[in-house]
C-alpha cells in the first residue's frame, strides 16, 4: 500500500492552517499563529473528555492533530465551558511572555480551522459534546 496522501501532504496542509490563522487574526508570523493555534486547542481540550478528545482529534488533518495531542495529560480534569472573554484569557495565559494573541484568537482560530475540516463531521460531533462546544466553534446552539 502508497503512503496516504493525508501524510504526505500533512507539512503543506500544516503551513496552509497556519497561513490562514495568521492571516485571519493578523498576527505578523506563522510562529505567532502556531502559538495561537496551539492555546486553542489547548483551552478547548480542556473541556473533552478523553474520548471526545480522540473523536474530535479524528476530525483534524495530520499536522493540527498531532498538535491537539502533543504534551496531552489524558487523565487532567475536564472543566466546563466558560464565558468567550474567560476562556480568551486562557488562551491568553498559555506561554505567556511568548504569546501575541489576539483578543479574537478562539474566533479566529475556529474560524480558520473550519476551512480544513469537514463541517458537516464537525458539527455533527459538536452536537454530541454541548450547545457550549457548538457555540466555541462559532455554529448556532439552535436545534435545528
Amino acid at each position: 500500500m502508497t503512503v496516504p496522501r493525508e501524510y504526505i501532504q500533512a507539512s503543506r496542509d500544516f503551513e496552509a492552517v497556519l497561513v490562514d490563522i495568521r492571516d485571519r487574526a493578523m498576527v505578523s508570523t506563522t510562529h505567532r499563529a502556531f502559538t495561537t493555534l496551539e492555546a486553542v486547542l489547548r483551552v478547548f481540550r480542556r473541556r473533552l473528555t478523553a474520548d471526545q478528545s480522540l473523536a474530535f482529534a479524528g476530525l483534524l488533518k495530520a499536522g493540527v492533530r498531532a498538535l491537539f495531542v502533543a504534551d496531552w495529560t489524558m487523565d487532567e480534569p475536564v472543566v466546563a465551558f466558560a464565558t468567550r472573554s474567560k476562556m480568551q484569557e486562557e488562551v491568553m495565559s498559555f506561554r505567556r511572555d511568548h504569546n501575541l494573541s489576539p483578543d479574537t484568537a478562539i474566533q479566529d482560530v475556529t474560524e480558520a480551522l473550519r476551512l480544513h475540516m469537514d463541517e458537516e463531521k464537525l458539527k455533527s460531533f459538536l452536537k454530541s459534546v454541548s450547545p457550549d462546544a457548538l457555540s466555541f466553534w462559532g455554529f448556532s446552539t439552535e436545534i435545528e
